[in-house]
């Protein structure tokens, strides 16, 4: 480079003796103009001065380009809004000590616009840095006027972009029309001071992007895509002097900014190896990047669909400009303020009953407040002013308040900062109570279905007669064909999810969406693009399933059709990342809890594969034979059935049953009252209450005996799901007599499963967050 270089200024030095092409290197005086083609060169080579066209115009300008690249790269523009029109331009310091650019006519078509100049004493000077310096004097006196501060689309190294209020000066780039032609686009970026500096990109004047506050390190309102070398923001408040600059540490760097034809920042980098710019983009382009995309009191979230969404505690202010995409008009509170309501009242306090809503990873909203305090006292100081509807706090600004419309908010999915919305208490409490209300539900929908299946069963026998009740059991069974349906199953059929349209889905699996946990991993609700409701379970890495199981629950579920199960959408296998996606189950009846034994069970797999030797199903409700040697058949679900009315019956849980006198599980006190002719013993007193004839008494001996002929240790002694189905609805009268039934004695923690599998960490989530 450094030979190629030295060559280039040799020639360059050359054509200026040799052809009259240049004046003295870098300088233009009253006596010695540029006239086109002819240039000038900074001192070192690295910027040249002159007359320039572009590709398929006729058009002339004058203008700052790089020199030692080969292809043509502007960096500044004088006549940009007045071209010539042909060869007869001639740059110029006029009588008056100006530099003008003059077309064949010796019209001005533009003017460096300075006054109060010595006639026949001012110089301009080409820097090594690109500025081009209007001095007082052949011997560079003092500078009465450069380019960078008039600067085109380029804001290249040493620049300085800012305003100056003392001076009555703010220095801005201004993008072109477009890449050939340099004239003023529709674009500006320009550091503004407001309460707190910003950067700021105006479209036709308007507010169109904002950087958010500067802090002293960066601007707290962009997410950058990587580090800008040797940024520095210049404050003082005193002066009122805000400017943004850079240099870069690299000296053999050579790189800068452009404001391009479309309002966006373009970093443009010079490949050698390439022999051309490569353009990036430093801070990450979405859709939530224009300036108030959602309105007033609206949130931006690029990740969700659609994109802007209400703040909690508001709702939309047009609902059918909405419901269409034009989000402008913004939202409203539901709510008002306490104390507003308090002032309106005539409290004194003007505080209220208001508290704070905390949004994490935020872009702040624009044109904050400032104070010095301490972040703990920002709270106290918003809540003090009623007009004060959020607060935020970063170390290097201190606390920012919000008085008016929170505009330009903005979800991020890293960094940012953490903004209060304020909020009436009775706003806040919905979230919390709604919270309660869930968890409660759901833990008192479990006992209490669980205890009074049975009770509810005995009530509606006596007015409905006891078949239409055991018919509803008969539908909740497990088909018995379930491994003729298995056949024919092309997993070709199935969706593949895309990772990414998941990740939009679920909001990048935020815990806000988590359902619940499992032993393979947690499962997360999520919606779709057209609006359906899925749950997603994400398998853990340290779930210990390999693509053997997964796989082989993708073959079971995908085909199977049944009430009881949930259905299968489809899945999504990517690197490490393996999904399964269903339907999402909301709230519903009984037919929402049974039957939801483990899903990832081999059958007759390949025992060579990784983790096939891994026992999955819920803890308690597992047959001995697929707990102990990992085999699964039709008669296991009969083994969780049995456990499951047995449940119902005693009223007892099996999983937390025990008993101190004998050291019994449920099923082992069942066949020990079983034994001792006293198995009445075992039923739940809510149902002895309201049972107490001989008829229904036969009913529930009847099924505490199906429950014991299911629970049999010996898979064969088991009867099948139909025959079940059959003599619950007496159908048979002659029963088997049950034998030793399985785990009998009080569970174990562990199980020493070939590979020591652990038992107690298969837990049973279902994926309506129950």
């Amino acid at each position: 480079m450094g030979k190629t270089i030295s060559c280039s200024v040799l020639l360059t030095l050359i054509s200026c003796f040799s052809l009259q092409f240049c004046t003295a290197l870098d300088t233009i005086t009253p006596s010695k103009p540029i006239k086109d083609p002819e240039s000038i060169i900074s001192h070192s080579g690295v910027f040249r001065l002159g007359f320039f066209s572009f590709a398929n115009s006729s058009n002339r300008y004058v203008g700052i380009l790089y020199h030692q690249i080969p292809l043509q790269t502007v960096v500044w523009v004088a006549n940009r809004n007045k071209p010539l029109k042909d060869s007869s331009g001639i740059l110029n310091i006029s009588d008056d000590g100006k530099l003008v650019v003059l077309n064949g006519k010796a019209e001005i078509l533009w003017s460096s616009n300075v006054t109060n100049l010595v006639p026949n004493a001012t110089t301009a000077k080409l820097l090594d840095s690109g500025n081009l310096v209007l001095n007082n004097g052949e011997d560079g006196g003092s500078s009465l006027w450069e380019s960078f501060q008039d600067p085109s689309n380029a804001f290249i190294e040493t620049m300085e972009i800012g305003t100056y209020v003392e001076k009555g000066r703010k220095v801005e780039l201004k993008s072109w029309k477009s890449i050939d032609d340099p004239s003023d686009g529709n674009f500006s970026f320009a550091i503004e001071p407001f309460n707190i500096p910003e950067g700021i990109i105006r479209k036709n004047n308007q507010l169109y992007f904002r950087t958010g506050p500067w802090n002293g390190n960066i601007f707290i309102g962009v997410i950058l895509t990587g580090y800008l070398d040797g940024f520095y923001m210049a404050v003082d408040n005193q002066q009122q002097t805000y400017y943004l600059t850079y240099k870069f540490s690299n000296n053999s760097m050579l790189m800068y900014y452009e404001l391009n034809s479309q309002g966006k920042f373009v970093e443009r980098r010079w490949d050698a190896g390439k022999g051309d710019w490569v353009n990036s983009y430093p801070i990450l382009q979405t859709d939530c990047n224009d300036y108030g995309k959602c309105g007033p009191f609206g949130i931006c979230d690029s990740t969700k669909r659609p994109i802007c969404s209400c703040l909690k505690g508001f709702k939309p202010r047009n609902i059918e400009g909405w419901s269409k995409g034009n989000w402008s008009s913004g939202c409203l509170r539901t709510t008002p303020l306490q104390c507003q309501r308090d002032s309106n009242n005539g409290s004194e306090t003007g505080q209220g009953d208001d508290g704070f809503l905390r949004l994490k990873m935020m872009k702040v909203p624009a044109f904050p407040d400032r104070s010095s305090l301490i972040n703990r006292d920002c709270k106290d100081q918003c809540l003090k002013n009623c007009s004060c509807v959020a607060y935020a706090y970063d170390d290097g600004i201190g606390c920012m308040f919000w008085g008016g419309d929170l505009i330009d908010v903005q979800k991020f999915s890293s960094h940012g900062v953490d903004l209060y919305i304020r909020l009436p208490s009775s706003e806040l409490d919905k979230g919390k109570s709604n919270k309660v209300i869930v968890v409660t539900t759901a833990i008192a929908g479990i006992v209490i279905i669980t205890i009074s299946a049975l009770f509810l069963w005995c009530r509606m026998a006596k007015q409905r007669g006891r078949n239409k009740i055991w018919k509803q059991i008969k539908l909740q069974i497990y088909s018995e064909n379930v491994e003729e349906k298995l056949v024919g199953v092309e997993l070709q059929q199935l969706p593949l999810f895309n990772f990414e349209v998941l990740a939009t889905a679920t909001d990048n699996f935020h815990d806000t969406k988590k359902l619940g946990q499992g032993g393979f991993g947690p499962v997360y609700r999520g919606t779709l693009d057209d609006g359906k409701e899925i749950a997603v379970k994400r398998l853990s890495k340290a779930s210990g399933q390999g693509l053997e199981e997964f796989m082989n629950e993708v073959v079971v579920i995908s085909k199977l059709q049944h009430r009881n199960l949930v259905r299968l959408f489809g899945c999504c296998v990517e690197g490490e990342e393996k999904m399964l996606v269903y339907e999402y189950m909301p709230n519903k009846s009984l037919d929402a809890f049974l039957f939801d034994f483990g899903m990832a069970r081999i059958f007759g797999a390949n025992e060579n594969q990784a983790n096939t030797k891994r026992i999955v199903g819920t803890y308690g409700y597992m047959s001995p034979e697929y707990a102990m040697q990992g085999q699964f058949s039709e008669k296991s679900d009969v083994f969780s059935f049995g456990v499951l009315l047995l449940e119902i019956v005693s009223g007892k849980k099996h999983t937390s049953f025990y008993n101190n006198e004998y050291d019994l599980s449920l099923l082992g006190y069942a066949w020990k009252l079983w034994n001792e002719g006293s198995i009445w013993d075992l039923v739940d007193k809510v149902i002895l209450e309201f049972e107490s004839d001989s008829k229904n008494e036969k009913e529930i001996r009847r099924c505490i005996h199906v429950g014991l002929l299911c629970i049999q240790e010996n898979a064969k002694d088991r009867p099948t799901m139909s025959t079940v189905v059959s003599i619950l609805n007496s159908e048979i009268s002659n029963l088997d007599i049950p034998k030793q039934p399985a785990f009998t004695q009080t569970p174990l923690i562990t199980h020493d499963v070939q590979n020591k599998v652990s038992l107690n960490d298969v837990t049973l989530t279902n994926f309506d967050g129950r």
